[in-house]
C-alpha cells in the first residue's frame, strides 16, 4: 500500500511542478507580452 501511495504522491507533485511552471510562464509572457 506505502508503494502504492508513494506512486501516486510522486505523479501527483510532478503534475503540480508541471501546473506551476504553466503559471510561471504564463505570467511571464504576460509581463513581457505588455498585459
Amino acid at each position: 500500500m506505502s508503494g502504492y501511495v508513494g506512486g501516486a504522491f510522486t505523479n501527483t507533485g510532478t503534475i503540480l511542478v508541471l501546473f506551476i511552471l504553466l503559471v510561471i510562464i504564463a505570467c511571464s509572457c504576460m509581463s513581457f507580452g505588455g498585459y
